[in-house]
């Protein structure tokens, strides 16, 4: 910046820094042959009935401003899809808000809910962009760290957080299954968590844009439990694997959905016409996609599960989404964090997986790996890493 001009810009944004995740992706974009195992990239084609709408769109001239808070069908579809498949009773498009993915939901609603100062809990490890919207914003974070309790928070966790708060607690961000950890919750854990939320009179964010990959264990929504405390944020980039479409929702009751709608349009205005036509199909014509893709994604969570427990990897039960959150193995973890383990991995082995510590200060000892790849790469990745484990043992 000239020394004419000193201007300064906003305190905040100037503090901020690359966060964890996406910093250590660049870090490591320049190694060549890396099998990326890193970000949550569905290694899926769209299906055909989307293309076509999108298509169909564009030859139709869908090049003008869309609805500002979406387009009435795919709102209409939006409503009807989440209540069909989470036994959910919403009325119609009033309860929608179509947004820029996952990402401008989350900005979207904390502007709405939050005055400055505002405490919000964060369950950790959690999904790091979470943290940056809060301090932009000029919320309060708490966070709860949930890694001695097998990545779940608990109704005391919650009752402990705000009571050792020195601030008003006004939101939780609840993430269910989660990123990074693959962790979910029994539809018991979960009321008894609603009943907590309700005591403590504090909104839900409930993000459950992975809902629709869960295994082993029925999706219950936070919604269907506490609907007059909770908005749920949704989308189809994991669900439909739509990711470069940036379709999202905020789905709630008419009232708090109006006043979202009032941010939203200072962010956005609206999105693509053809990105929405295409999430309309999603919706309508493609509806069994999430469950073709969630039988691969569970073959995939069981290979990598038993290649990294071989290993000496601490895994855990993922029951959602596509991650592993792993517990370097021990003959590894003295005087080495997850992030060295993760660089030397990758500059030695020809891996790229996520440290733990871009996610939470108490998971330094943590990597993470995406199964959303495809097979060949998580082959390719698993016999990678198991040679270099073993190089390194051989060699000491």
């Amino acid at each position: 910046m000239s020394q004419e001009f000193v201007q300064p810009i906003n305190q905040t944004v100037q503090a901020m820094t690359i966060d964890g995740l996406t910093g250590f992706q660049k870090k490591i974009a320049g190694i060549e042959d890396l099998v990326y195992l890193t970000f949550g990239e569905p290694g899926f084609n769209i299906e055909d009935s989307i293309k076509d709408a999108v298509i169909d769109g564009v030859k139709n001239n869908h090049s003008h401003y869309a609805v500002a808070e979406g387009d009435l069908v795919l709102r209409q579809a939006a409503v009807d899809n989440y209540n069909e498949k989470f036994d959910l009773n919403f009325q119609g498009p009033e309860n929608v808000v179509v947004t820029s993915g996952v990402t401008e939901a989350i900005y979207a609603l904390f502007q709405t809910l939050l005055n400055p100062g505002d405490g919000v809990l964060i369950p950790t490890p959690a999904y790091p962009p979470y943290y940056a919207a809060i301090n932009i914003i000029g919320g309060k974070m708490l966070k709860v760290d949930t890694s001695q309790s097998e990545f779940k928070i608990t109704p005391q966790m919650v009752d402990d957080a705000i009571a050792s708060a020195d601030l008003p607690v006004k939101v939780i961000l609840f993430n269910y299954p989660s990123n990074p950890t693959g962790a979910t919750y029994t539809e018991t854990e979960l009321r008894a968590l609603a009943e907590t939320f309700k005591k403590h009179h504090i909104w839900v964010i409930s993000d459950e844009i992975y809902a629709e990959l869960t295994y082993d264990i029925k999706h219950v929504s936070m919604m269907k439990l506490l609907p007059e405390q909770t908005v749920m944020i949704t989308g189809l980039s994991k669900s439909h694997a739509m990711t470069g479409y940036r379709i999202g929702f905020v789905i709630g009751s008419a009232e708090i959905i109006a006043e979202v709608s009032k941010v939203h349009d200072t962010l956005t205005f609206a999105l693509p016409q053809v990105t929405q036509d295409g999430a309309i199909a999603a919706l309508t014509q493609a509806k069994d996609a999430p469950a073709k893709m969630r039988k691969v994604y569970q073959r995939r969570r069981d290979f990598v599960v038993e290649k990294m427990t071989a290993m000496g990897f601490k895994v855990g039960n993922p029951q959602g989404a596509f991650y592993i959150f792993a517990r370097i193995p021990e003959d590894f973890s003295a005087g080495v964090d997850g992030l060295d383990f993760a660089w030397a991995l990758a500059t030695e082995g020809g891996v790229g997986v996520a440290p733990g510590i871009a996610f939470s200060d108490q998971t330094a000892e943590y990597i993470r790996i995406s199964y959303a790849a495809n097979d060949d790469d998580l082959a390719s990745g698993m016999e990678r890493m198991a040679a270099w484990i073993d190089q390194k043992r051989a060699s000491r």
